[in-house]
């Protein structure tokens, strides 16, 4: 049976909206190349006209929300960028929407707002269960949230990914399986694995300066995400990506200052998994 095509997603960013702060690590402004907040009708009209002709074969067109934290955005505000993609639901140019949001704006009220609207797709920015390092990370939001945050997305039927970092402030080995075991426990539909760089004008950035943040270097990096995509393999969660979109962005080191970039980040886990695949079938016959 021939795998399920992939829906074409256009994106439309929202960098820092409905963020309550700023965590340690991010700089959503330098991330999407995008400063402004909200995009009016007439820039959403532009970007799905423009992306709709990469469309091809494919069946399923989702407009997706990202770089921010819809659920925290007023929910006027919500309802505005909504009401924005109704007319191309009804013209059925667009099948669903998706956007990704905190853990912690999760709440019933949020997804009663959303119940009318076509919703596709809610993805998590769970990033750690472990305590220390979502408090280290300046995150704002704890292990507790997430269950529930799952508990009630599961409740009202979404479809459910999570986005998870390696290389996050006070992390370890040990910590960083142990939280994805118990992400992995709570049985997400997808999960996005992202080695933490260090972003131009992130908080980070200036512990790295003073030597108080050392990111992971490549290699160590992808001996980490493979042990953590066996884990999520293990427990029937599917890994739809892992590392970073390649971009201009990240080649420039005036912006990404430090951490295990590789355009295809993905491509050398899977071939550190296959590597010792062939040694273990290997050592079956010595």
């Amino acid at each position: 049976m021939a795998p399920a095509q992939k829906p074409l997603v256009i994106p439309v960013f929202i960098p820092h909206s409905g963020c309550p702060h700023q965590c340690a690590f991010c700089n959503q402004s330098i991330i999407t190349s995008q400063t402004s907040k909200l995009p009016d009708k007439t820039a959403i009209h532009n970007i799905i006209n423009r992306y709709c002709r990469y469309k091809g074969k494919r069946k399923q067109v989702e407009l997706a929300f990202f770089g921010g934290n819809f659920l925290g955005l007023n929910h006027d505000k919500i309802l505005q960028l909504l009401d924005r993609i109704k007319p191309y639901i009804e013209k059925k140019q667009i099948d669903g929407i998706r956007f990704s949001t905190r853990p912690d704006t999760v709440t019933p009220a949020a997804l009663e707002l959303i119940r009318p609207y076509p919703v596709s797709v809610v993805e998590l920015g769970v990033q750690s269960m472990n305590e220390g390092v979502l408090l280290k990370s300046k995150r704002g939001h704890t292990g507790k949230d997430t269950i529930n945050a799952m508990g009630l997305l599961k409740a009202y039927k979404f479809k459910i990914g999570v986005q998870v970092m390696v290389g996050l402030p006070g992390d370890t080995e040990a910590a960083l399986l142990e939280s994805t075991r118990k992400i992995a426990k709570l049985a997400p539909d997808f999960a996005r694995i992202y080695p933490l760089m260090v972003l131009k004008g992130s908080l980070l950035e200036n512990w790295y300066s003073r030597g108080s943040y050392q990111p992971l270097t490549l290699e160590k990096s992808i001996g980490l995400v493979k042990k953590m995509f066996g884990i999520f393999n293990d427990a029937d969660v599917r890994v739809i990506r892992m590392g970073l979109q390649s971009s201009d962005m990240m080649e420039d080191e005036s912006k990404v200052l430090a951490g295990p970039w590789h355009p295809a980040f993905g491509h050398l886990v899977f071939s550190e998994i296959l590597y010792d695949l062939a040694c273990h079938k290997i050592d079956r016959y010595k």
